[in-house]
């Protein structure tokens, strides 16, 4: 049989119609005012020299006229760059890297798993499977007292993991920026389920002697989405308090809370969580501007906390044994993609090109007025982003959003890959992803980079970057032994 040779002459014509009509739209402003400058231009050069200056000469201006005329510019101009919002600039930012010691393979968490359930089989099952499908790799890492059998998550332990993993990023970003204790007028950490007291922002203060006058902030009880919410809490901060610097620390300790029971849906943090964390300078001096990684363009906040189902379906609470432990809904992912629908509704109309927003418009007009079973259109976020970081809380969360927002293998790269090395690290996930693009060398002048979380509350958070400078690739960092080896192959199922 001779072979078939696919027809694409449709889908290039289809492409090509699409191309045209985003440059027409995006660019209709040029289209309209360069004839109406090349009319001006040509009758401008038939009326003759001798003509204008005539017409100049024939003006009259009254001194006072011009005087209260520039007045008025000036006053106007003044008011606005004084009610014009301060930039938020990202100077730069570490990520935690955990020791080997700490690294658990498949082997050992399932050995551990078979002792410590060793009356019931049904949930070591259970666990095995869950690891199979997780998209972890061999080389996430769990705290100290977590290796122990039985684990021994006490107080002292949880403090010691906090020192190791806030103090390490802390003092890699002091290096990386030059920035000393004294110069930190806010300091905000987003610790959610470890909140002892004295608070984590005081053990900084503390270890670092900051200034008796800084600003402190401690958040916690707000899930994986908090850093972002840190982020947002830092940019107000900075509007108010000029020529400032922010200190953000982003974490989660997971000794306190490793799941000692059998419940099935209190064992997945379990098998998803691991140990990381991440320092962030944020800055709004002038001069900060030319040697900063990135600018806050927008944060955008959705709480679906209103709803029963989404403020339960995250929730810590005693098994049947007394025995506490994050519980996570069947109907996560439903939530939150509804969530996601929110924010992205907001966001949209912020940084989505003209081309994309009128085709969502013609397409909602519609859907009211003709037939509502038209499928609605989904915007291309492809058009207003060069990179996407979106949390890595699990295989199913970044399948969904992939498939939702139509974006290819390469734009989850980032995300993936932060899954199989590091593992979920809650609220520092974005900034091991950022620094991922980094290691290989995408990050150029000019990149829009859109981060998206998701937290108890139920919550979807995002934040958009744009790119100050194009980014050198960092010879240090959390992928510097191991960037020339990933992109890796992920399989849909691990056989262990």
């Amino acid at each position: 049989m001779p072979e078939v040779v696919p027809n694409f002459s449709n889908s290039v014509k289809l492409k090509y119609v699409k191309l045209g009509y985003q440059y027409l739209v995006n660019h209709i402003l040029t289209f309209l005012l360069v004839p109406i400058i090349i009319g001006v231009t040509i009758e401008v050069l038939r009326i003759g020299p001798e003509e204008l200056l005539n017409i100049w000469n024939s003006l009259h201006f009254d001194v006072l006229q011009i005087l209260c005329s520039s007045f008025l510019i000036i006053s106007i101009a003044t008011v606005y760059f004084m009610s014009k919002p301060r930039s938020t600039y990202l100077v730069d930012y570490s990520c935690y890297k955990p020791p080997v010691t700490c690294r658990v393979p498949f082997s050992t968490f399932m050995e551990h798993s078979r002792l410590i359930l060793k009356d019931n089989p049904k949930s070591v099952e259970f666990q095995l499977r869950i690891l199979e499908r997780s998209g972890l790799g061999e080389e996430t890492c769990l705290p100290s007292p977590i290796h122990y059998i039985p684990p021994t998550p006490t107080m002292e332990g949880a403090r010691g993991e906090a020192e190791e993993v806030i103090f390490t990023a802390i003092d890699e970003l002091m290096n990386k920026t030059g920035l000393k204790p004294k110069d930190i007028d806010i300091l905000i950490v987003n610790c959610s389920l470890f909140s002892p007291t004295p608070s984590l922002s005081a053990m900084v203060v503390n270890k670092y002697k900051l200034r008796s006058n800084i600003k402190s902030y401690n958040l916690s009880g707000m899930g994986c989405s908090a850093g972002l919410i840190s982020i947002d809490l830092a940019r107000d901060l900075l509007q108010v308090h000029p020529n400032s610097y922010a200190l953000v620390i982003s974490t989660e300790i997971i000794t306190p809370n490793y799941y000692k029971g059998s419940e099935r849906a209190m064992l997945l943090p379990n098998c998803l969580f691991r140990m990381g964390g991440a320092a962030v300078l944020l800055s709004n001096k002038r001069r900060d501007q030319y040697r900063a990684k990135y600018r806050l363009m927008h944060v955008v906040r959705t709480h679906k906390g209103a709803d029963d189902k989404a403020f339960k379906c995250v929730f810590e609470q005693e098994d049947p044994q007394g025995k506490v432990g994050i519980n996570l809904s069947k109907d996560l992912m439903v939530i939150a993609g509804e969530a996601l629908k929110s924010n992205i509704t907001t966001i949209g109309p912020l940084v989505l090109p003209a081309s994309e927003q009128l085709l969502f418009l013609l397409t909602l007009i519609g859907r009211k007025i003709f037939n509502h079973k038209w499928k609605p259109y989904i915007p291309d976020f492809k058009q207003a982003f060069e990179h996407f970081c979106i949390h890595a809380g699990g295989r199913a969360v970044i399948d969904e959003l992939q498939k939702n927002l139509q974006l290819s293998g390469e734009h989850v790269e980032a995300s993936r890959m932060t899954l199989h090395r590091f593992g979920n690290t809650s609220s520092s996930s974005l900034w091991y992803e950022m620094s991922y693009i980094e290691a290989k060398g995408r990050m150029k002048r000019g990149d829009r980079v859109w981060q998206i979380a998701f937290g108890s509350g139920f919550k979807c958070n995002s934040a958009v970057w744009k790119c100050n400078r194009t980014i050198k690739t960092p010879t240090d960092g959390p992928w510097q032994d191991c960037i020339d080896k990933y992109p890796v192959h992920i399989p849909e199922i691990v056989k262990l």
